[in-house]
């Protein structure tokens, strides 16, 4: 019974981590981090076993930051989002919902640059996780091209409005002049250019004198 008291606290700390401790867990189980020997946490990263599998390089990736606001979250691109919580605002604990891919190194750097470190395997990883299936695949593209789809609906909306507020704004167009010979007066014959008083009678009378025309002259007859 001494002796299980003497390595109950070993056990706890391999379960929860430690400077150098080591967890298995296989995809559904619930793991949790600590922070040992870090007297202030303020990031945690992540170097992935068999990056290929996530589609990444090799090297440690920042999963979370310490927030003076509130509990910190976990970025909607990383492949840790949604499964990674911070158990308290300090992040001095995570709990992560394990997925096939996420073997690898969990660190937690202090303030001071001390760090404690939790190696991570999950049952079923391998450098061949290639031919598990898509689910070991990168996150980043499936979401990069429904972004792309819709960054390229929104520049097309954009540059039909744009071409729909110039013509509001443009002045209307000026109509179109009219034909010369529209704007000439009408064309008009020679008998209608003459008087009217003369096409009616009403000029020099063509007939001899009348009869009293003489009488009045005093031309007698003979």
């Amino acid at each position: 019974m001494a002796l299980v008291l003497q390595l109950l606290p070993l056990l706890l700390l391999r379960a929860q981590g430690d400077p150098g401790a080591s967890l298995d867990g296989r995809p559904g189980d619930r793991v949790n981090f600590s922070c040992v020997g870090v007297s202030h946490p303020i990031r945690w990263a992540w170097a992935p076993s068999f990056p290929a599998c996530r589609g990444l390089s090799k090297g440690r990736r920042p999963i979370l930051w310490a927030s003076s606001s509130g509990t910190p979250t976990v970025s909607p691109l990383h492949p840790f989002a949604g499964r990674l919580r911070a158990l308290d605002p300090s992040i001095r604990r995570l709990e992560l919902l394990l997925s096939a891919g996420d073997s690898g190194t969990f660190f937690c750097r202090g303030r001071h640059e001390e760090e404690s470190r939790t190696v991570l395997h999950v049952l079923g990883d391998g450098a061949d996780c290639r031919a598990l299936g898509p689910t070991h695949g990168s996150v980043y593209p499936q979401l990069l091209i429904p972004l792309l789809g819709i960054g390229l609906l929104l520049l097309a909306l954009g540059a039909l409005g744009v071409v729909w507020w110039w013509r509001r704004r443009s002045p209307p167009h000026p109509p179109r002049p009219l034909p010369r010979f529209a704007l000439s007066p009408p064309y008009r014959s020679t008998d209608d250019s003459r008087d009217p008083e003369a096409s009616k009678g009403g000029g020099a009378d063509h007939r001899g004198p009348g009869p009293g025309v003489g009488k009045g002259l005093g031309i007698g007859r003979g």
